[in-house]
Parts: structure tokens; sequence; C-alpha cells
């Protein structure tokens, strides 16, 4: 059913106007135009084609002076659960519409739907009634990264049904329960982040944060629209207390500016004296790309908003917190607008990296991103409390890759020579912590051979601590500034393989290397007339960003493996077992 509401029509308009305007745009339909006074409707003969004259003619076309508006005709008996959003800016990430979908109720399927414009368009279903209408209300004409949402009702054939309907490309339920509303969107995008806003404030202010009977943060949690929790029971006699904000980016800085607002009225009722800062708790992963190459971004924030901005030392840092403070100080309302800035650089590069990672997770089999620890919180979901870190030496509980146990594997990774500092750490401390998380052995192999600029990282551990160290290797080399803001973090690891083994990665004609790299983007090469050392072993070099070597290396051990299985002496036919003799 693709049939056409057009509106804000003229009293002048006929049906060959309708006519001409669809043929100059080339807009197929399937029927004759119904034209009343003041609106019309016309048949498209598929979906494909509504889409088309919605997204080219509302509200762009004009007729007899007016701009006329276009979109589905749904019957009232038909506007149920089902929503159409288009004009979704092309790059948008599926984590980032997920969070935005579920701010208005529990999404049961988001299909994307194939078109030929630019912006992406998908279909979508929620639980409920009036969580669609909610979501069409909010979202409608609203600014996502400088365009403009379309949102419209679709005909939902199952309206009259109960339960829910079929699956769709995804279903969100398996996330758990749909988070609290949000504001509507406004002139800038209000996304409902996977990162929360972590604080801490000053145990004495406690108290007044929450309230007679918790009356304060219940109404702090209302006007913002957002989930607090107040972490008291943590670090028992300390200081200062952690607070985490769930909410849009918007919501998670109004809470922020009450609380700080509550504790300077206390502070003035307590007769405190001393300066109190706003400080932030973020992830170290991403406080390398807050702060920016030689500090620039950091010294930005503070030129725009007036605010002095510290943060705490890398040796601060443990395997169990590995949260940098950033302490803001300033007026409350400039620390308001670097809180803003602030959270807004750590909400990028925490989308950043969960794209990517989602993006090539599927490519390599039997890994568990949630398990693996390398983002604060394990993945997309998001605790409520402290970023989780597996305890030392566990593997997360996830299964390995492949079957049984894995077999150790080692692998040469080549970084540049003056990061060696910053791997190793102060008294070796990042290295020990980082050994220890990812259950590998890491080593830097001594400065030699022909090229200086290179020092060599030795890890020896399974595949799944092959991908945390080496993926924490990428990381600490981004966060520490040896590669560009905007260049992307592109190494050469060099593995082992059976000489005999060699032409099997090759392949005939090279078929086999030249699958590889298509297939991974990295560069694999085995370089010719190698002399094969003292196990008989040769080198294969691999080159690329972190995905593309990962998911080489795993390739390369699956031809390694199905090599080994080949080897393996096959039992003779007329061996038989023998069967113990009864006494």
């Amino acid at each position: 059913m693709n049939k056409l509401y057009i509106g804000n029509v003229s009293a002048e308009a006929s049906e060959e106007d309708f006519e001409t305007v669809f043929e100059q745009w080339k807009i197929p339909h399937s029927g004759p135009f119904l034209v009343k006074t003041g609106y019309a409707f016309v048949d498209c003969p598929d979906e494909k084609a509504a889409m088309k004259a919605i997204d080219i003619l509302s509200g762009k076309v004009e007729l007899h002076g007016k701009l006329i508006e276009v979109d589905y005709s749904v019957p009232k008996r038909l506007r149920s659960c089902k929503l159409q959003i288009r004009n979704i800016p092309p790059h948008m990430q599926w984590e980032v519409l997920d969070g935005m979908l579920a701010q208005y109720g529990t999404v049961e399927s988001c299909e994307q739907v194939n078109t030929d414009t630019e912006t992406a368009v998908v279909n979508v279903r929620y639980a409920a009634k009036d969580q669609a209408r909610l979501s069409m209300e909010k979202l409608n004409g609203s600014m996502m990264e400088n365009y403009a949402l379309k949102v419209s009702y679709i005909p939902d054939e199952t309206a009259v049904q109960e339960g829910p309907s079929a699956g769709g490309r995804r279903g969100f339920n398996a996330r758990g329960p749909p988070r609290s509303g949000s504001p509507g969107l406004g002139a800038r995008p209000k996304v409902q982040s996977d990162i929360p806003l972590r604080m801490l404030v000053p145990t004495q202010f406690v108290g007044a944060i929450i309230g007679k009977e918790g009356a304060t943060i219940r109404n702090i949690t209302k006007q913002t629209h957002s989930k607090i929790d107040i972490h008291r029971k943590e670090n028992a006699g300390a200081a200062e207390k952690p607070i985490t904000i769930h909410s849009t980016p918007e919501g998670c800085s109004s809470a922020c500016t009450t609380i700080m607002e509550i504790m300077q009225k206390e502070a003035v009722d307590t007769k405190f004296t001393e300066e109190i800062p706003l400080k932030i708790l973020a992830h170290n992963n991403f406080v390398g790309r807050l702060i920016g190459k030689e500090g620039r971004n950091l010294k930005k924030i503070e030129q725009d908003t007036g605010c002095k901005i510290t943060i705490s030392p890398l040796q601060d840092l443990t395997l169990y917190n590995p949260e940098r403070t950033i302490t803001l100080k300033g007026s409350i309302e400039a620390c308001t607008r670097a809180e803003e800035e602030v959270m807004k650089k750590i909400r990028e590069s925490y989308d950043s990296d969960m794209a990517a990672m989602n993006l090539q997770s599927n490519l390599i089999p039997g890994l568990n991103l949630n398990a693996l620890g390398l983002f604060p919180g394990g993945g997309p979901g998001m605790g409520p409390s402290m970023p989780s870190v597996p305890p030392p030496g566990a593997h997360g509980g996830c299964p390995s890759f492949g079957q049984g146990q894995p077999e150790s594997e080692t692998v040469h990774l080549f970084i540049p020579a003056l990061a060696v500092g910053a791997i190793i750490g102060k008294q070796g401390q990042h290295i020990k912590q980082l050994s220890h998380f990812a259950g590998a052995s890491i080593k830097i192999a001594p400065a030699e051979g022909l090229d200086p600029k290179q020092r060599m990282v030795i890890i020896v551990g399974p595949p799944e601590a092959q991908f945390k160290a080496q993926c924490r290797l990428f990381g600490k080399l981004k966060e520490e500034n040896f590669f560009g803001p905007k260049e992307e973090v592109k190494l050469e690891a060099h593995i082992k393989v059976p000489s005999f083994a060699a032409g099997r990665v090759i392949g005939k004609g090279g078929k086999t290397v030249n699958e590889l790299q298509n297939l991974t983007c990295a560069e694999v090469v085995v370089p010719r007339d190698q002399t094969p050392d003292e196990n008989d072993q040769v080198i294969v070099k691999i080159s690329g960003h972190f995905f593309a070597c990962q998911l080489a290396q795993r390739k390369i051990q699956e031809i390694l493996a199905q090599v080994r299985r080949q080897q393996q002496p096959k039992p003779s036919s007329g061996a038989q077992t023998p069967i113990p003799r009864r006494k």
C-alpha cells in the first residue's frame, strides 16, 4: 500500500498540474490524482516511488504559490506502531540510531529500506501505539547532524492483531528495558548516549543532593529526564563519591548544573569556603583524544569557556580503576559549557570505537565483544556503575575462538621506537597491567636491526589474549598522539608459519594471499627466498589497521589449522580398537 497524501494544495491546482509535476521529476504513479479542496491523493506503484515523491516534492516544490506537502496516506485504523524515518545521516551508526529510538519505547524491529537517496531510511515498529506516537512527535523535523529527520506513519496491517510482530533486522528487547523518556529533539542532536556522565562530588554534599527522603534527587531526575545513581557505598570513608547520570547529552548537562547549584548553596549555608570544582570521571581509553595533539583540544575548550581544566596523571590508574579525573574550575556557567564540550569529545570517541568494533566483529568467529573489556561497560549496554574490567588472569568468561583450549600463538608487532616508554609505563606498570588484563606475555625486544625507528613487541598468548593485547597497543599509540587526530593507526605484524605451509598461505599463482588482502584490507606478504629458521619456519608480514591485522591473523591461523589436520596420520582401515577381556 503506497498511497500518498498531498497537502497544502492551492484551490487552483488541478489533476493536470499534478501530472505535470510528477512527470517533470520522473516520479511514477499508478492511478489518477484525486484532488479535493486543499489536498489530494495518489497511488504509487511501489515504496521506492512513494519515498522518491516524499523526498523530492514535500516542502520543496511550489504549485500555484504554495509549497506542497507529501506524505504517506495512512487511515487512522492502520496508524498503530509502525513508522518510517527518512533523511537519516548516511554515516550514522546503528548503535546511535538504536539509542535514539529506544528513548521513546521498546523497539521490536528496525529494518533498513533500500533507496536511491544519499540519506538512509528505516521502518520501525514499536511495542505500543503511544510509543510510536511519542517517537513521531519528538523526532519529526528534529535535526541530526544538520539533517532534518522526516517521520511518518506507514500502514500497519497487523494493527488489529495483538502481540509482537515478526522480527526485523534486529530486535532491541535483548538489550534490556527501554530507558526513561527524554526531552524532544531540538536544534542540535539529543541522542541518548551509551556513555553516561560520571562526576565526583564531596561526600559532605551528598545528603543535600539526595534531599529529605530523596525528594531533591527525584525532582532533578524528573526535570532533566535522567536516571541518576549516587554510589554512596563505594569507597567507604572517602572524601568524594561518584555520581552516574544517564540521559541525553542535554539531560546530563542539565542534571550536572543543578547538582553544582545545590552544592554551591549548601556550601554557603554550611560556611564551606573552599572552591568546589566540577570533577568528571572518564575512561582512560578516551582521554588521549580529549586532550588532542599537543593539548590542542583542551586548550580550545579552556579558551572557549573560560574554564581551567586539569587531568589526573596516568600513575593514578589501576587495573580496577581505569578512569581519569578531569577537574574543571570556574563559574557554574563556565563549568557547564566546558562539561558539554568535554563530554562531546568523549562520546564521539566512544561512538567511533564501538562503530569500528561492531562493523568488524562479525568477521572474527567466536569473538565476544561484551566480555573483552576493551571499553567501559564492556559494550553498548553500559552498566550504571564503574566500568567493568575482567579480574586478573580472567578472560571475561567468554568462549574462546574455536573449540576447546586454544593454542598459544606468537605475534611480533612493530611500534614506533619513541612509543616504547609509553607502552612500558613508569617502572613497567603499564605493560604489566596490560599483560595481566590480556592474559598474554608481552615483551619489548632489544633495539637491533636495520630500522632504528621501530621496536618489536613480542606477544605470546591464545587468540583472545592476542586480540585484547593488540587492541590496547593500537589504542595506546593513538591516545599518546603517535598518530595524527585524523590518521588511522597502522602497524606491521609478523607471524611465523612452517615453511611447508607457506605455499598454502600464498596459494596457486598468489590466489589465496590476494583473496586474503581483498577480504581483510590488510597487506599480506610472504617474502620470497626466505631461509627457514632453526624451527623450519618462515615469516608472514601483515600490515594495516587493527581490525585488518586481526582478521588476517585469524584467517592465516585457519589455513595453518587446516594444514595441521591434513598432516595428522589417519588410522589404517584394518586396525581395530582392542576390546578389553572380561575377567
